[in-house]
């Protein structure tokens, strides 16, 4: 790896452009726009004004002190689609700047007016911008074509209850009108014209995730009840997953498999369930167990490698083979916010690989094996990676299929892949521990991939490095 100076940044609002030409990052009321093979910066724009809707809402609100002020200016920014425009928004001031690449003298503003501002983000045409107002009143839609808005009323989450599908034709929206839970359904081509609006089985809507081919959509109820139904897109009940015979709390994660063939489904205990569809039932369970069976890969970070590289260079895991013992702590159910269950579940590029992280054991990956369609459907548990500090984030390359990178709040990366060729020619497994060559303190909270996966961003909490590939070095 080829590691960049440490630049500074806030709100880990930090993002490669599409094509990862370009680096955006916002530093308080500036957006930055930075060359992604020298770091120079191309460009810079500053949010200087607040609206004069906002300044007199403003008025009447508590004011918060300068520095938290400074700092939260810049709450959202993003690409659009085509690299072409960015948005800046800021929703304490109600209000979204979007500025175009390559023309600096254009602009535009959306003020949000009363109804305030939660969350503002690209619709996958670039053309179109969401804003979310608080209270659930309403999530409007802003063309920046033709400058027109339409609005959407009491949508239930500004950050998990709505889709698009994957050819971005259809906008899927849960709703609660009269107390109920309803999912819109909204042509996107169309200027978002309502197509259509049936209520949900849900009595609390936690969640809904639609299928990457757009035939189905699950919904799941809040975390008092385990319960996932299963929507075709014409809004019949397909099929209801609950465990028996103890459900336990609800469901935490629920993601679907590329193919949409498979939906992985993670509660607040130690089981995965798989559900096919075609039954819409558990076609199998991965379970946490204290003990890793015999034939599991077991890569243990080597104890204060840090120190004894003086954080430069990388350092292979310690592997290990045969029956292994981990700590699971053990939570009491009955206290608020359990530390358990499923926090993160995420298929690789081609769903022959998922990635489990449990709670009850934070410093653990778990990467489960899945057969091809034309072999018996029997996930087995590949390899397990534990680290000395709690994991952060975990995610997988956006382009290859065995490339996953991770990090834990230290000055380092760590990085697992299935794809190294070994003296025999045969691809093999490699973990290795990575770290981050700075004289400063520097702890990895976050890591987010280029889209074209050959490259990366490490982010702390108030500054940011970016790392590439350099061929031959060996490491991944």
């Amino acid at each position: 790896m080829d590691f960049t100076e440490i630049y500074e940044q806030s709100g880990n609002l930090v993002y490669f452009s599409p094509g990862a030409h370009f680096i955006l990052n916002a530093l308080d009321d500036v957006l930055i726009v930075r060359r992604a093979d020298t770091l120079l910066i191309t460009h810079t724009w500053t949010i200087s004004h607040p609206s004069e809707t906002a300044s007199i809402l403003s008025s009447s609100r508590p004011q918060l002190p300068a520095t938290a002020s400074s700092h939260q200016w810049i709450s959202h920014a993003g690409w659009s689609c085509d690299s072409e425009y960015i948005f800046a928004a800021s929703v304490k001031r109600g209000i979204v700047h979007v500025f175009k690449l390559r023309d600096e003298e254009w602009n535009a503003r959306i003020e949000t007016g009363a109804e305030g501002l939660t969350k503002a983000e690209w619709a996958p045409d670039g053309r179109h911008i969401l804003c979310f107002s608080e209270w659930g009143l309403r999530v409007t839609i802003w063309s920046l074509v033709t400058g027109a808005a339409t609005y959407i009323q009491f949508p239930i989450h500004p950050d998990r209850g709505y889709a698009f599908r994957g050819d971005a034709r259809y906008f899927v929206l849960a709703e609660r009108h009269k107390s109920k839970d309803t999912l819109g359904i909204y042509d996107a081509s169309n200027s978002y014209r309502l197509v259509r609006h049936f209520p949900l089985p849900t009595t609390n809507l936690s969640s809904i995730a639609l299928s990457p081919t757009g035939n189905y959509l699950a919904v799941w109820e809040g975390v008092l009840e385990y319960k996932l139904h299963v929507l075709s897109i014409a809004g019949g009940i397909q099929g209801t997953f609950s465990p028996t015979p103890d459900p336990g709390f609800g469901v935490r994660n629920a993601t679907w498999h590329p193919s949409g063939m498979f939906i992985a489904v993670g509660g607040w205990d130690d089981k995965i369930h798989i559900l096919d569809s075609l039954t819409w039932s558990a076609a199998s369970t991965l379970e946490l167990s204290s003990r890793i069976p015999s034939g599991v890969t077991f890569w243990r970070e080597p104890v204060n490698w840090l120190e004894s590289t003086h954080g430069r260079g990388f350092l292979s895991y310690e592997r290990s083979r045969g029956p292994q013992p981990i700590n699971v702590h053990r939570v009491d159910p009955t206290k608020p916010n359990p530390k358990s269950g499923a926090a993160q579940l995420d298929w690789n590029k081609t769903g022959t690989l998922l990635l489990v992280r449990f709670e009850n054991v934070p410093t653990l990956v778990h990467i489960y094996d899945f057969p091809a369609p034309s072999d018996p459907f029997v996930p087995r548990l590949r390899c397990v990676l534990q680290h000395q500090n709690p994991v952060l984030n975990a995610r997988w390359n956006p382009v290859r299929k065995g490339s996953l990178v991770i990090c834990c709040g230290t000055q380092s990366i760590y990085t697992w892949s299935d794809e190294w060729v070994g003296d025999g020619g045969d691809e093999e497994e490699m973990a290795e521990c990575i770290g981050v060559p700075t004289t400063k303190k520097y702890e990895t909270k976050d890591v987010r991939w280029a889209p074209d996966g050959n490259g990366l961003v490490l982010m702390d909490k108030d500054t940011f490095c970016c790392a590439f590939e350099v061929e031959g070095n060996g490491s991944d």
